[in-house]
């Protein structure tokens, strides 16, 4: 199987540490479910300590990342999971379901091997408006105009609710919009390498666009257009969660 991780996820476990905030409202869409399969689970962000759980992950990078203790984790696809139906109480998905080759046979695959599903992902018209993708990377935007959208995966969970999920200020978890009011972050390398829709631009663009972001954070034009850096609260940056009954 392919490993689009091989050369993304060198770094992965330092930069996407699980925020405790998202955790917790992530751990409550699982409700009472004992038995819990997270399929696409990387290092293994998210995985409930107090649960059975059971990893499936196809990148072998990612898996020589998990921690100490960790969940057990079987080596395959979101689209062809080796599992009984029903074999789970719950299956999880966080920030996964955009890396799948078929969504559609995912998220059917998630169903059928568990009776509630909690799938975390981005609504891609909300993210296309952060301030990192409209002004300085669009690529981003057109990149994601092909992935499953939150209605979409909602519309194979059926019956499902989408809830917003709000980005700390101070989130721990270095996912695309994690930094939204702490834009130096993006200058780093190592940052950036840890964010997919980042690593896989043209390297070439990607620079082009920091070399703008840090000439306008040093002029004080990006506090002119969004105020000033590291203001606290959370903010809806597009992360959605999509749970089941």
């Amino acid at each position: 199987m392919s490993d689009p991780y091989r050369t993304l996820g060198t770094g992965y476990a330092e930069q996407r540490r699980p925020d405790p905030r998202l955790a917790a409202i992530i751990d409550d869409a699982l409700g009472d479910a004992r038995t819990v399969v997270n399929v696409g689970a990387g290092t293994g962000s998210y995985e409930p300590v107090d649960r059975a759980v059971l990893a499936v992950e196809p990148s072998p990078v990612m898996i020589a990342q998990r921690r100490p203790g960790s969940a057990s984790v079987v080596r395959a696809v979101a689209e062809r999971l080796p599992f009984a139906e029903g074999s789970f109480d719950a299956g999880l998905a966080v920030l996964t379901v955009h890396h799948w080759t078929d969504p559609a046979r995912g998220l059917a695959e998630l169903r059928r091997v568990s009776r509630r599903q909690v799938v975390v992902t981005w609504d891609p018209a909300v993210i296309s408006r952060f301030w990192l993708v409209a002004d300085y990377l669009p690529e981003i935007a057109d990149a994601e105009r092909g992935l499953a959208t939150c209605e979409f995966i909602s519309r194979e969970l059926a019956p499902a609710r989408v809830t917003a999920l709000p980005v700390p200020h101070d989130c721990t978890d270095g996912f695309l919009a994690a930094y939204w009011n702490r834009p130096h972050a993006y200058l780093d390398p190592a940052v950036r390498a840890s964010i997919s829709s980042l690593a896989k631009l043209d390297p070439v663009r990607v620079d082009e666009a920091m070399r703008r972001l840090r000439a306008d954070l040093d002029s004080g034009a990006w506090q002119e257009r969004h105020g000033s850096p590291d203001a606290t609260g959370t903010a809806d940056v597009g992360y959605r969660l999509v749970s089941t009954p």
